[in-house]
């Protein structure tokens, strides 16, 4: 008997080759929410879920949606660079608000925020790195604004906004990408002879 039977009903035996096309899916399709949430690795997952594909078939067949996920995640990689600098890059932010970004969302992630009980994580995501560039921005501002007041102030919020606004079209644009990847990797592999 070369299937399983279910009231009548005989399904094919899986391969090999078809269970290792499902765990390269199952990886692929990892990499939507691991661009959401910042401790997943999001678009690297593409990679190496079209890598065991060509591992399981050989690099002549796969070689397309190897391929397709290897731009992808260049293209990811470009969207993020892209985006946590020409927001703040516009307004002059000084590299503290970066580094304070940094360390909010890493302070946000590990539930230093009093806000977590509230929000979680998530929040935590969004509010550390906010609050990160803007106290980094606030404390290392061009002494131009004058000593810190409501226009320093005013500022450093915008610079944090800007950092955070960034970081948001970032996730999504990276999301979109590995949906794409997945989707890529269905019609790429099923087209295989």
């Amino acid at each position: 008997m070369s299937g399983f039977a279910v009231t009548g009903v005989t399904l094919p035996a899986l391969t090999l080759v078809d269970g290792l096309w499902w765990a390269a899916l199952v990886i692929q399709l990892l990499a939507i929410p691991g661009t959401l949430l910042p401790l997943l690795p999001g678009l690297a997952l593409l990679p190496l879920g079209a890598g065991l594909w060509v591992w399981a078939v050989g690099w002549s067949t796969a070689w397309p949606p190897f391929a397709l996920a290897c731009l992808l995640l260049l293209l990811g990689w470009g969207a993020d660079a892209l985006g946590l600098v020409l927001g703040p890059a516009r307004l002059k932010a000084t590299r503290w608000a970066y580094i304070g970004a940094g360390l909010g969302l890493l302070v946000g992630l590990l539930g230093l925020l009093p806000a977590l009980p509230v929000g979680g994580p998530l929040l935590g995501a969004l509010l550390g790195p906010l609050l990160g560039a803007s106290l980094g921005e606030l404390i290392t501002a061009p002494t131009a604004l004058g000593p810190i007041g409501l226009l320093r102030l005013r500022r450093s919020l915008v610079v944090g906004l800007a950092v955070v606004a960034g970081m948001l079209v970032i996730k999504v644009a990276q999301a979109l990408l590995a949906l794409v990847g997945a989707a890529g990797f269905v019609l790429l592999t099923s087209l295989r002879v």
